[in-house]
């Protein structure tokens, strides 16, 4: 499929609204915006979460799943093995450093299917200028929402030392 690429200029940042896909993956890259609007089926999520500062706020978004994305940059699992796909992690960070931790289980149809976007769109308006923003709608809280997201890393590995053996 091809989408992940490196911008002329260097790596993502904040300004750009890119990210870094990285880790263990067969093709890690930067995504923008435009990259994610383009490249994927875009999903739409009407939200209700808890804020602990301002109450429950209600948002739309839309964008891409996050697993779809990516697979797309062929993370280095078996995805015949169930078990093997049950030990990656995804780490999310965002431009103001908030990162958030989710399981390849947890979003992949086979065992939790949470329909974890990187949007797009907030309440219709383009992100383009400020970065994808990670949505899951399924939690109460918002905490794992991360504006601007500046890297998403993937992987089995949490230490360094020999890789674990394929279950």
């Amino acid at each position: 499929m091809g989408r992940l690429r490196t911008p002329p200029g260097g790596p993502p940042s904040v300004r750009t609204g890119a990210f870094a896909l990285r880790g263990e993956v067969g093709r890690p890259g930067t995504l923008t915006v435009a990259d994610l609007r383009q490249g994927w089926e875009q999903h739409h999520a009407d939200v209700v979460f808890e804020c602990a500062s301002s109450g429950p706020r209600h948002h739309t978004f839309e964008g891409p799943l996050l697993r779809e994305v990516v697979a797309d940059a062929r993370p280095e699992f078996d995805v015949r093995r169930r078990r093997d796909r049950s030990r990656f992690l995804l780490a999310v960070t965002g431009g103001d450093g908030h990162h958030t931790v989710l399981s390849w289980g947890e979003i992949d149809p086979d065992f939790g299917a949470v329909p974890a976007l990187l949007a797009t769109t907030l309440d219709g308006r383009a992100l383009d200028l400020v970065g994808s923003q990670l949505v899951v709608p399924t939690d109460r809280c918002g905490a794992r929402y991360i504006s601007a997201i500046t890297s998403v890393w993937v992987g089995a590995r949490l230490a360094p030392g020999p890789a674990p053996v394929p279950a």
